[in-house]
């Protein structure tokens, strides 16, 4: 009798929602190495991606929005900062990567340095609201110049959204992106995502659907993401309308997937982000810690915080808020290891002067430090 009642405190611990934790409000964890706030002709820079060149420098590429409007469908291009430093300071002017040769805009960078040792730029290229696919191109030349754009979705046509920094490669080389369908050419727009994983075994050159992610409920998902586990399984990870992050797995490399359910990750509806510490192979997660108790910050994107996994996602650790602003409004966060440090690329506007997705911040943390929080 007392091993079950044992075992009975450790299943209820072991999915206990992570916002029953006491955060520890460390904002001298991190430190903020660039901003990018708006500007003449500038009226939001958002969402990029890091990559380590082979020179040791760190390559930012982040959407730069032209014009006077800072919406989703307006006009924007790619452009990069550099660090030579390993993200402690940046080049001030931008580099123009790919021009916006959208029939809205360019955006949503996801870099990844491929196993072949090539770097791949993964994007949206937005025409209309009912046309917007991911595309791939690929440099030889550590990012000096790109190929030719591969389109990587050919099966389906709509209006397809692939979050920056969400293309994963598998130890066994394989690529898989994962998408959230809104919109088909002829339909209406629909809030929940139907949630498709396209996978490449070719370095991208060719890619092959999933069936639709399955789901019977009527929970808002959009924006999905990937982590690779210990043991072979592929977690997708999905901002959601149901107050926590939900989840899927695949155990075949991405080609099935099992029926979305609860993570013990609780979230407004806002993107999370995962990624494998080198140096400890544990997960990092970074995401908006708010579980709308608070009616001040209720279904905002505040604080942001962040937080260790040693078992692979079932339970979280070292649980730190690393921006506290109630005003504030922090997502779409890009994480990069440099040596002892993390870099994280995220939106930080301001509610109450409407720059929410408008300014981005670079900020650096110790890793060492996150640890000795508890």
């Amino acid at each position: 009798m007392k091993q079950f009642f044992l075992l009975g405190i450790l299943l209820i611990l072991s999915t206990i929602d992570i916002s029953s934790q006491v955060n520890a409000p460390c904002k001298e964890l991190r430190e903020v190495v660039l901003q990018l706030p708006p500007g003449d002709n500038n009226p939001r820079n958002s969402e990029g991606d890091f990559v380590t060149l082979k020179d040791g420098r760190i390559m930012f590429i982040y959407t730069h929005y032209t014009g006077k409007n800072a919406g989703d469908h307006d006009p924007a291009y790619l452009a990069a900062r550099y660090s030579s430093d390993g993200g402690k300071t940046w080049t001030k002017e931008d580099q123009l990567i790919i021009e916006n040769e959208g029939g809205m805009n360019v955006m949503s960078v996801s870099l990844l340095r491929l196993n072949d040792g090539k770097i791949a730029i993964f994007y949206c290229r937005k025409n209309s609201v009912a046309d917007c696919i991911p595309l791939l191109r690929i440099s030889e030349d550590e990012g000096k110049t790109w190929s030719e754009p591969v389109v990587c979705i050919t099966d389906k046509k709509g209006y397809f959204v692939l979050n920056n920094n969400r293309v994963i490669q598998l130890k066994n080389g394989r690529l898989l992106l994962a998408v959230a369908r809104h919109q088909e050419p002829e339909g209406k727009w629909h809030e929940k995502g139907n949630l498709f994983i396209y996978r490449s075994d070719d370095m991208g050159q060719t890619w092959t659907s999933s069936p639709s992610i399955p789901d019977t409920t009527n929970i808002i998902t959009q924006e999905p993401g990937l982590i690779e586990l210990k043991d072979g399984k592929i977690m997708m990870f999905i901002r959601a309308g149901s107050g926590f992050q939900q989840l899927s797995y695949s155990n075949d490399q991405g080609e099935t997937w099992s029926h979305i359910e609860p993570s013990n990750i609780s979230s407004p509806l806002s993107p999370a982000s995962i990624a494998r510490i080198p140096s400890t192979k544990d997960l990092f997660l970074v995401w908006n810690n708010n579980d709308g108790s608070n009616p001040v910050i209720k279904g905002k994107r505040t604080p942001l915080t962040v937080a260790i996994s040693k078992d692979e996602g079932k339970t979280w650790q070292h649980v730190s808020d690393i921006e506290t602003d109630p005003d504030g409004w922090y997502c779409y966060i890009a994480i990069h290891f440099a040596k002892k440090n993390v870099l994280l690329g995220y939106c930080a506007g301001s509610q109450s002067k409407g720059t929410h997705l408008s300014i981005t911040n670079i900020s650096l943390l110790n890793i060492k430090k996150i640890y000795k929080i508890k």
